[in-house]
């Protein structure tokens, strides 16, 4: 059966449909994308459209998006799971950003009712708005949490078995779908052997991440550790403290003696957008 967009109530989000491969949810937020200068859409119906193994979507009424500024293109994608989805490059002020926006006119049965709505690619869009603050990375997800405790644990960290931290005021940092993290405060961290590099990354729900790169007799172990200077206000609590990752084979964690396992992620080879 399609889920009807008009089915949807627009005052309450329920919990995630397990049962569900593909469903959208409204949010109460207002939620606009910007380029060349330009509002593309702005919109306070707003649907998030989830998939599993994907991140959430975006997508937005015909009527609330600048249909002039859409060209359709001769590309076409299929999705098992949604149907044929159209493209189309989007010319804003100075700038055209190339099959950048796509629809489904037809999903299939099996999909939510989408069809009179547009998605648009992220990073194509120059800035994205919810209310009147801004959004970076990607659509935030409404089921997505972030706990940060104070605790009294002995944490130490060492690289190729030297100590680089060790504190017994950490802070525990629990994130959806993510392995937990121990930061730790400055006063505890061997500075000496970190240097700051060039390296940021953003995260939607935390903020803009500095990294560090560690020197250990000679050996440099790039961008080893991060910290977040100036989080988001949702997010005071780690606001310098300094993050390693404890994936890396160099790095051993250690909560009260006990060494912890190490998180198979794909920051495990340096990928660096935590």
């Amino acid at each position: 059966m399609t889920q009807n967009v008009e089915d949807i109530r627009m005052d309450v989000i329920a919990r995630p449909r397990a049962d569900k491969v593909v469903f959208v949810e409204p949010t109460v937020k207002r939620v606009r994308a910007m380029l060349g200068g330009e509002t593309v859409v702005d919109s306070r119906r707003t649907l998030i459209l989830f998939e599993k193994g994907h991140l959430p979507v975006y997508y937005f009424p015909l009527e609330d998006v600048r249909e002039e500024l859409l060209e359709e293109t001769d590309k076409h994608t299929t999705c098992p799971r949604k149907g044929e989805a159209t493209y189309y490059t989007v010319r804003a002020g100075a700038k055209a950003a190339e099959n950048a926006a796509w629809r489904y006119p037809e999903p299939i049965d099996e999909c939510p009712d989408i069809a009179g709505h547009v998605a648009f690619y992220w990073n194509a869009m120059d800035s994205w708005w919810e209310e009147d603050d801004q959004v970076f990375k990607h659509a935030r997800d409404p089921y997505h949490r972030v706990d940060v405790l104070r605790s009294s644990r002995h944490v130490t960290v060492e690289l190729d078995g030297e100590v680089v931290a060790d504190t017994q005021r950490p802070l525990l940092l629990i994130e959806t779908g993510l392995p937990p993290r121990w930061y730790i405060p400055r006063g505890d961290v061997r500075f000496d052997l970190l240097t700051p590099t060039d390296s940021e990354s953003t995260c939607p729900y935390k903020g803009v991440a500095s990294s560090f790169t560690a020197t250990i007799d000679g050996t440099e172990h790039e961008d080893i550790a991060w910290s977040y200077v100036a989080p988001w206000p949702e997010c005071p609590k780690i606001e310098q403290a300094i993050c390693f990752f404890s994936e890396r084979d160099t790095v051993t964690l250690t909560v009260d003696g006990e060494e912890q396992e190490r998180p198979e992620t794909h920051w495990k080879h340096g990928v660096r957008d935590r």
